[in-house]
């Protein structure tokens, strides 16, 4: 069975992107699942165990969460780790989520955090913690972990080599940036239509 490729980190941290950069070498990729079932918390591991079969690579909400369980079920996969500077990461957290709340993020969070806006403490704290323990996990395995940092890194060079692969004659995908345009086109014409 070829490896399983595991994306761990979390949302907001170039997920799409690399979705997309997995996408474009082949993978059948999983993206999130169980954001809104209010049994997530239940249900995640027998669930996400079931999707593996179908799929080669798997990324954002709940597979960050899972690793530890995921590496001990499916032996010699790869796991990829995803950051961002906090600081731009909350702040993409708080654009996105507001004060929407969903199961999923209350498993993650905390039972009071359900959304990101007025809880950002708590979003920082479990998202620095998160990559800490992901790099202390694999700290004597590197050649199962691979680090990006998004926008900085350069994804191909680094995500080619990692999983066996020729980098490809493109560039890597930002898959958000169109979205977060076409976002703030949205808002402004609701804003233009809606001033006096």
């Amino acid at each position: 069975m070829p490896a399983k490729i595991f994306c761990i980190g979390f949302h907001k941290t170039g997920t799409t992107s690399l979705q997309v950069a997995l996408q474009k070498l082949g993978y059948r990729v999983k993206g999130s699942f169980g954001t809104r079932d209010p049994d997530i918390a239940s249900k995640v591991h027998e669930l996400a165990y079931a999707m593996v079969d179908e799929f080669d690579a798997f990324e954002d909400s709940p597979w960050p969460i899972l690793y530890r369980e995921l590496d001990q079920r499916f032996p010699g996969s790869k796991f990829i780790l995803t950051r961002r500077p906090t600081a731009s990461w909350i702040q993409s957290m708080v654009k996105d989520f507001a004060t929407t709340e969903s199961p999923m993020r209350r498993w993650i969070y905390g039972e009071n955090a359900g959304c990101p806006a007025g809880n950002e403490d708590i979003y920082i704290e479990r998202y620095e913690r998160h990559n800490r323990e992901v790099l202390q996990y694999f700290a004597a395995r590197s050649g199962d972990l691979l680090i990006i940092d998004l926008p900085n890194d350069d994804g191909w060079s680094r995500l080619c080599p990692f999983l066996g692969h020729p980098v490809p004659n493109e560039p890597f995908p930002h898959a958000n940036k169109a979205s977060w345009s076409r976002k703030l086109k949205n808002w402004f014409k609701t804003w233009r239509r809606s001033a006096p």
